[in-house]
């Protein structure tokens, strides 16, 4: 049962997720969290606004909580452990708190670090991110060539599965690109509601930021394989990686690949919504995906799991 974990990033957080956690887990996410944050966890997922949750300096502590929290029942329900892990941007820091590389509470103060760094980041620039419909990366790459050529800055910032490719930049950056991709072989550009041009040099602000957090921290080895963003392969040097991670492109697609041919046959979603499944199916379509984005599920999961 050669198996992998994967955690969602921002952008899946919704009001009320993980209730089921949260009653199951007051000891993680109640007031030791809230010792971490300043702020209670509870508190802005059952009973906060959209708008305040999906702040990025909320939205990542968020949802590395109830994901982590859900890592844990799910791996008391399953005797196996995974040959590897990775996660989608955020989704990394939880991956590899999983895998036993930092403890819960290590890991929240350094997605809040980093949430902060990357909201502070975001409120300096003008700035985006925007989906290309209909492209791949060749095509992706020469828009933001042709953009940069001209003195604009617009960088390949996501490779999430084929056909779904996310560019970062400044905001006429982005309009630009809405008015002139279908010029460069883009179906649609589709701009998205986020607080900045993550993953693009944009962030070179918040990366030395988050450098400065990571230096304190000790990590220890893996338990398995975390595949890294940056270099769709296993982690070697943890805190260079995570501070590389935000000013580079997330290789998810590559990282999927790469984990399909260390011999991964299932991989399952862990966390709130099924991101990184959907991602899954369509870059490695041989692969079995399932879903765990709440409690209930993880008996089936696990069922399926002893019988592949």
């Amino acid at each position: 049962m050669n198996y992998a974990v994967l955690f969602p990033g921002q952008g899946s957080q919704t009001i009320g997720m993980g209730a089921d956690v949260f009653a199951q887990r007051p000891d993680l996410l109640g007031a030791a969290a809230e010792q971490t944050l300043g702020w209670s966890l509870e508190r802005l997922v059952a009973s906060g606004s959209e708008e305040e949750l999906t702040r990025t300096d909320r939205a990542q502590p968020a949802l590395y909580g109830v994901a982590y929290a859900l890592w844990e029942a799910f791996s008391a329900a399953v005797s196996t452990p995974p040959i590897a892990a990775a996660g989608h941007s955020l989704g990394e820091y939880t991956a590899l708190a999983a895998a036993g590389a930092m403890d819960f509470q290590t890991g929240l103060g350094l997605v809040a670090a980093r949430g902060t760094a990357m909201q502070r980041c975001a409120e300096q620039a003008d700035s985006g991110m925007a989906a290309l419909l209909g492209a791949d990366l060749a095509t992706a790459e020469a828009l933001c060539d042709a953009r940069r050529e001209s003195g604009g800055e617009l960088w390949v910032a996501n490779i999430n599965a084929p056909g779904q490719v996310v560019v970062a930049g400044g905001a006429e950056d982005i309009h630009w690109a809405v008015e002139h991709g279908r010029d460069h072989g883009v179906r649609r550009v589709i701009p998205l509601k986020v607080a900045g041009a993550f993953h693009s040099p944009f962030m070179a602000a918040a990366s030395q930021e988050l450098g400065a957090a990571l230096a304190g921290v000790t990590f220890a080895t893996p338990a398995f394989d975390v595949f890294a963003n940056v270099t769709a392969a296993p982690v070697n040097d943890i805190r260079s990686n995570l501070a590389d991670q935000l000013v580079n492109q997330v290789r998810f697609s590559e990282t999927l690949l790469a984990m399909a041919d260390a011999g991964v046959g299932t991989f399952v979603h862990i966390g709130p919504g099924d991101v990184t499944a959907t991602m899954a199916r369509r870059t490695v379509k041989q692969a079995s995906v399932l879903v765990v984005s709440e409690i209930d599920d993880i008996a089936a999961v696990a069922e399926e799991l002893t019988v592949q």
